[in-house]
């Protein structure tokens, strides 16, 4: 199940989430958190959806339908994330947060000024966390400007949570780029190839790993696993419109 907002464009959110889950093998559902005015140059706004109509999406499809994991992206506002914080405790499956704040075109917030709130709802639901290192400083109010910096933030973070953080697109000059599995007691660099950056990339490796997830991956191999998926699928890139290029 994908809980996320809806990109008119295809090149990130619900729509490039319900692509890459079904190229691996999975079949997705999904629920629709916020609508965005955006083409592939940018977005423009964003509109979070009613939290009771979220409620009703929610609540119809897992009544209905077996559920083996959630992948939550953009939630809108921290109503709709305390109402799928609730619903959430009758679906006992792994469930990734892609916790997204600002968009990776345009100048809108996507995270309102409770955010705090989102978080506390929905981290006794989460099994990881894929905060970039933007997200990362601010999820922990710390500078991150170092990979030692990220273990200590992410490690933070994953106690504060009681879950496992995937801090994704590292890349500092003191060493190959990587990303970061944290939990409160450990942490393991898993490095990866330097790559361009695409539109859609971030919303497709949390999507990956929880198709991976759903598919019975241990999560460290479910971890290396959407990271091999998104490097595959990042050359050769797709150019729908005017906008930069986009991984689906």
């Amino acid at each position: 199940m994908i809980c996320a907002g809806l990109d008119p464009s295809g090149g990130s959110g619900l729509i490039a989430d319900v692509r890459v889950v079904s190229e691996l093998r999975c079949r997705p559902v999904g629920v629709a958190t916020t609508l965005m005015v955006q083409n592939t140059s940018a977005r423009v706004e964003t509109k979070a959806m009613g939290s009771e109509l979220v409620r009703q999406q929610i609540e119809h499809l897992i009544s209905d339908i077996e559920i083996r994991a959630v992948k939550i992206g953009m939630v809108g506002s921290s109503e709709i994330a305390k109402v799928i914080g609730r619903i959430l405790e009758l679906v006992r499956v792994p469930v990734v947060w892609d916790p997204i704040i600002h968009p990776s075109r345009g100048d809108v917030r996507l995270a309102d000024s409770l955010f705090g709130h989102a978080v506390a709802a929905l981290s006794p639901r989460i099994t990881v966390l894929t905060p970039d290192c933007v997200e990362l400083g601010f999820l922990t109010e710390r500078t991150i400007s170092s990979v030692g910096d990220a273990v200590r933030a992410g490690q933070a973070l994953a106690t504060r949570l009681n879950a496992s953080v995937l801090v994704k697109d590292l890349d500092f000059a003191e060493a190959e780029p990587l990303d970061l599995l944290c939990t409160p007691a450990s942490h393991q660099r898993l490095p990866r190839p330097r790559t361009a950056p695409v539109q859609g990339a971030r919303c497709a490796l949390s999507s990956a790993l929880a198709a991976y997830l759903a598919n019975g991956t241990e999560l460290l191999e479910a971890c290396r696993a959407a990271r091999a998926y998104v490097v595959a699928r990042q050359t050769p890139t797709t150019r729908p419109g005017r906008g930069p290029a986009v991984i689906l």
